[in-house]
């Protein structure tokens, strides 16, 4: 991977490509799943599409997966040519209000260099959960340390500790989440197990909520949008502000859908009556218990 990061920028686009038509026609179970959740979320397109459409994901993830390197590895100087970020002012307003500021978006096959691209104008906490693997585990908190500050998924402490000094909260709160806290929040039109953290956080620190959704151009580079402050946020009521940041999360999906992390089994329930949407792939087990 380091490797990689060294090459030109469209060299490691091209191998991506490549690495993705490659895990396409492997017998991967996150093909499989990826296919499912498309015909799930976008049941309008017909057959034709939805394969199409794996076949551009595919190609995606092989991108983002070598765009890592870059990530872990590039000059902020580098990164900064390659991006274009659209509403800093509408984060710098934000921290001028004083009270921190959380940037919710979702997993695309752009998270990491997306991360990276924010990392380098403005000093970022960016929410993470370390790899199984050991060396990509330390590889992984290097980087972050080296261009922001990370927070393991379950440090809330840390979470409200940056905000109470003004600080800015990265994290993607879009994927199944069954602990304390979870909801049943439609996506797509789906209920799904959803956390409805964003809330609590901005009730208790008072900071602002902004999107923060990437774009990989089609001609190379990447556009960044850093949304004005969601009004009104949090409106006392957990489950609408869900729905609401599901409804600018699913146009954003709409808008680049190979983009978009289809390989998560983002459709599981919180008991044992919630359809089995993956079949072979789901994993009929009961919810983990609340992390403490």
């Amino acid at each position: 991977m380091r490797g990689i990061g060294m090459l030109p920028y469209s060299a490691y686009r091209g191998i991506g490509a490549c690495l993705g038509l490659l895990v396409q026609c492997l017998p991967l179970k996150y093909v499989r799943i990826a296919r499912r959740n498309i015909e799930l979320c976008l049941p309008e397109l017909s057959i034709k599409q939805r394969e199409h459409l794996v076949r551009r994901h595919c190609r995606s993830l092989g991108i983002g997966l070598c765009e890592t390197a870059l990530t872990w590895w590039g000059s902020d100087r580098r990164i900064s040519k390659l991006a274009t970020i659209d509403g800093m002012e509408n984060l710098k307003a934000a921290l001028a209000h004083g009270r921190g500021v959380i940037l919710v978006g979702g997993h695309f096959t752009t998270i990491e260099i997306a991360t990276r691209i924010l990392a380098t104008v403005v000093p970022m906490n960016a929410l993470y959960r370390p790899p199984k693997n050991e060396v990509l585990a330390r590889t992984m908190y290097a980087s972050f340390c080296r261009h922001g500050k990370p927070i393991r998924t379950d440090d809330v402490r840390s979470m409200i500790r940056a905000l109470k000094n003004n600080e800015a909260v990265w994290y993607a709160p879009d994927q199944s989440y069954r602990n304390k806290g979870a909801a049943m929040v439609d996506f797509f039109g789906i209920p799904a197990a959803t956390t409805t953290a964003t809330s609590r956080l901005a009730k208790i620190s008072g900071a602002k909520v902004l999107t923060y959704f990437p774009e990989r151009l089609p001609h190379g580079g990447y556009r960044v949008t850093i949304g004005a402050p969601l009004q009104d946020f949090p409106s006392g009521d957990c489950i609408e502000d869900v729905k609401r940041f599901n409804c600018l999360l699913q146009a954003h999906i709409r808008k680049v859908p190979e983009q978009y992390l289809w390989m998560h089994r983002r459709f599981k329930g919180m008991s044992q009556d919630y359809p089995r949407y993956y079949g072979r792939d789901s994993r009929n087990r009961p919810a983990p218990a609340a992390v403490k």
